[in-house]
């Protein structure tokens, strides 16, 4: 009997391995690990007729590819993959983490206009109204095993309150609350100073929920006035002047990614 489990060519719509590391990947995927574009993107362009495998136009978004030597070319441009790029950006308050914005508000991209950014994209998310730490990658398997939550990969935030916060509330960020059925909790948190109506907070997540500081913060009637991430596990924003861009170092790279690779 003959094995089906396997296509004999470069492109086949049997489901094969998607691992970290693995040689295959449906054809939208394949073009986001090659750093060419988003699935997204992708998946548009393979609807329009615009790729191709081995020389064969693709419509197919379900079909699985080789990642190497399966001949992927866009409008005839062999793919080929990009050199990886790391690097972070200080996030001043006020632009938004995205690549477009429909309301025309400036975005984290107008920091990185001294950068190829074309294929870029941010690890994760900070809100309009946060600061600080974030990446920016074409290693899609970089970020995603980054993001991952089974990787319990800590964020450390500053976290400016307009109240002086005592240490229940201080108990209850990390036994947990509940906000709109969901519970968060912080992995820890502490007070750093306290001003006459104010305090700061250093509050690490190893979770990354949307907004979770802010609405753990409302559920006990604290509203949040600054909010700035200043670590992601081991590296820290340090210096970095605000709105100022830098590739990481060999170091931090090989320490996030011994970081995200935990128990997975």
């Amino acid at each position: 009997m003959k094995d089906k489990s396997r296509s004999r060519g470069p492109l086949g719509r049997q489901k094969a391995q998607d691992a970290p590391g693995g040689k295959r990947a449906t054809l939208p995927r394949a073009l986001s690990k090659l750093g060419f574009c988003s699935r997204t993107q992708a998946e548009e362009l393979i609807r329009a007729g615009r790729v191709t495998v081995a020389g064969r136009v693709v419509k197919d978004i379900e079909a699985w590819v080789d990642l190497e030597g399966a001949g992927i070319a866009v409008d005839g441009t062999p793919v080929q993959a990009e050199e990886p790029i790391y690097l972070m950006l200080n996030k001043p308050r006020g632009l938004v983490t995205t690549r477009h914005d429909p309301e025309g508000r400036p975005t984290v991209f107008d920091c990185l206009k001294g950068f190829d950014h074309a294929h870029l994209s941010p690890v994760g998310r900070l809100d309009k109204a946060s600061e600080g730490l974030l990446l920016f990658t074409n290693d899609t398997q970089f970020a995603n095993a980054l993001m991952d939550p089974q990787t319990h990969v800590a964020k450390t935030y500053h976290v400016q309150a307009d109240s002086i916060v005592d240490e229940d509330a201080m108990q209850a960020l990390v036994r947990g609350v509940s906000h709109d059925g969901e519970m968060l909790a912080a992995k820890k948190a502490s007070r750093l100073r306290e001003g006459e109506k104010n305090s700061w907070l250093e509050i690490e997540l190893d979770e990354g929920k949307n907004r979770q500081i802010r609405r753990m913060l409302e559920v006990l009637d604290i509203a949040t006035l600054r909010l700035v991430r200043v670590a992601i596990g081991n590296l820290v924003l340090g210096d970095l002047e605000k709105g100022a861009v830098r590739p990481l170092t060999a170091d931090e790279l090989d320490d996030l990614r011994r970081l995200s690779t935990r128990g997975r």
